[in-house]
């Protein structure tokens, strides 16, 4: 069971605050003392003594700040001193991976109290269905749920919501990015409002975010913690690199890390990329798997687990993962593309130097990349260590080495026949300009007979033709000189 807490404190606190001097209950605090915490994180100091108090909060902190456990103590420490027998609070996560790890979560620290708990989220089979209803009907103490499944129950009308006094928004951006906030205003709606404390937690703060908490919080005290912002130990650093290369430099970085590191998570913008860059890396490294959407839940929920054990020591992944996956131990991410929005490679690099740890983050620049990867610096207000290519994979501007002339980067994974993979070459030789063809000149036909303009004479019928019987310009280049991939 991992419920250890995203606890990872700042180097530069102005002050300590331990969970003792806190008024959390204490069952709660024994059940910390066992998990090793004593010390709270910036985000634990500021938000649980007003959650205490029943004040709402609107809180702004990056992941890998603590904020899982700064929303459960009050809620947990309430509950150890007055036992409920019905739904008393809804934790609303926006996907299935972020529900059960909250769940796991609340395994340690409600050890030594009364207080259950549920998770409820899509992707099983009809018998979760029935162990979630019947859960609802008896009347969990606390539900931490998807959206979308919680109304699917809410629905059918057979959960008893009269006793909810908390209710928790974890992850409220990306929630809204992902278009619950319909079923977050239904769920809402279907509360008491009388004594309804609302947790509101959210890495951004756009406009958008700040509208929506207006709307539903009342009073609240507002807390704001390193915004878009990495943690300090983590290492970060950039190769600028030509997209054909991109797979040979994973290789080799791998090639490297892998003698010395337990888990390295690579992270995708697309799913065919991660499909075609897993299948690559497979072939050298059996402990590299994949993570997507594509796969079944349990599948994932088993990959997980093995990335925790140590069974697996790569994963790669889309950005299913790059937000509140809590897996200590992560040595080092790499971005094989730089996301499109600047706040999710402050994500993805979170999943590493966490629980006080320090870690390193890597990432690929193409050329296209450039002008996002600036807009991050410029975000974070730091300047990204840049490190040397390798000679062979360096980008001369033409030939063989030219970003069009092939391969691996871009989201093509670079596993074809025919188009360079790892430095350019692909599995039968034949990636262009490698070598000269043998065939005579295109402009020659055979025979001494030429195609007749008006459609005269003894042409084959179009489907016999040969390579050599097509009328061909002598300054046209040949096929594969230059010619890139096709645009997916």
């Amino acid at each position: 069971m991992d419920s250890t807490p995203d606890n990872a404190p700042e180097e530069q606190e102005e002050k300590i605050v331990y969970f003792d001097e806190l008024d959390i209950s204490d069952d709660v605090l024994d059940a910390l003392d066992d998990m090793g915490f004593d010390k709270c994180t910036p985000i634990q100091a500021q938000a649980i003594p007003p959650s205490l108090k029943g004040r709402d909060i609107l809180a702004v902190a990056q992941t890998g700040t603590g904020k899982t456990a700064a929303f459960l103590l009050p809620i947990l420490s309430e509950l150890s001193d007055r036992p409920v027998t019905k739904v008393n609070t809804i934790i609303l996560e926006p996907t299935r991976e972020l529900a059960m790890q909250v769940d796991r979560q609340l395994e340690g620290f409600s050890f030594y109290t009364r207080t259950s708990s549920i998770a409820i989220y899509g992707g099983r089979d009809g018998h979760s269905m029935g162990q979630e209803q019947k859960a609802l009907k008896t009347g969990a103490p606390i539900v931490v749920a998807t959206p979308g499944r919680l109304m699917a129950h809410l629905d059918m009308g057979y959960t008893d919501l009269s006793e909810v006094r908390h209710l928790v928004l974890d992850e409220a951006d990306r929630m809204l990015d992902m278009g619950f906030v319909n079923d977050m205003l239904k769920i809402i709606d279907m509360l008491p409002k009388e004594n309804l404390q609302i947790l509101f937690y959210s890495a951004t703060m756009p406009n958008k975010i700040r509208k929506f908490s207006r709307d539903i919080l009342k009073n609240p005290v507002e807390i704001s913690i390193a915004i878009s912002k990495p943690a300090e130990k983590i290492k970060q650093r950039a190769y600028e690199v030509a997209d054909w290369a991109k797979n040979a430099l994973i290789e080799d970085i791998l090639r490297e890390k892998c003698k010395t590191m337990d888990r390295i998570l690579i992270f995708c913008g697309r799913k065919k990329t991660v499909r075609e860059l897993t299948r690559r890396l497979a072939r050298k490294n059996d402990k590299v798997k994949d993570v997507s959407s594509d796969l079944e839940q349990n599948e994932r929920e088993e990959r997980l687990r093995q990335f925790r054990s140590g069974a697996i020591q790569v994963v790669v992944a889309t950005d299913v993962l790059s937000r509140g996956i809590h897996i200590n131990g992560i040595d080092l991410v790499i971005n094989f593309d730089v996301p499109g929005d600047a706040e999710d490679y402050v994500h993805r690099i979170g999943r590493t130097a966490r629980a006080a740890a320090e870690g390193e983050a890597i990432t690929l620049i193409s050329g296209d990349d450039r002008r996002r990867f600036k807009a991050i610096e410029e975000l974070m207000e730091m300047k990204v260590e840049r490190l040397e290519v390798p000679e062979r994979l360096k980008d001369e501007g033409g030939g063989r080495n030219d970003r069009r002339s092939g391969g691996g980067g871009g989201g093509r994974g670079g596993d074809r026949t025919r188009g360079a993979g790892s430095g350019g070459r692909g599995r039968d030789n034949r990636s262009g300009g490698d070598r000269k063809r043998e065939d005579k000149p295109r402009n020659e036909s055979r025979g001494d007979s030429k195609p007749s303009k008006e459609g005269g004479g003894e042409q084959k019928p179009r489907g016999e033709r040969t390579r050599t019987d097509q009328p061909r310009d002598p300054s046209r280049k040949q096929r594969g000189s230059g010619r890139g991939p096709k645009p997916e």
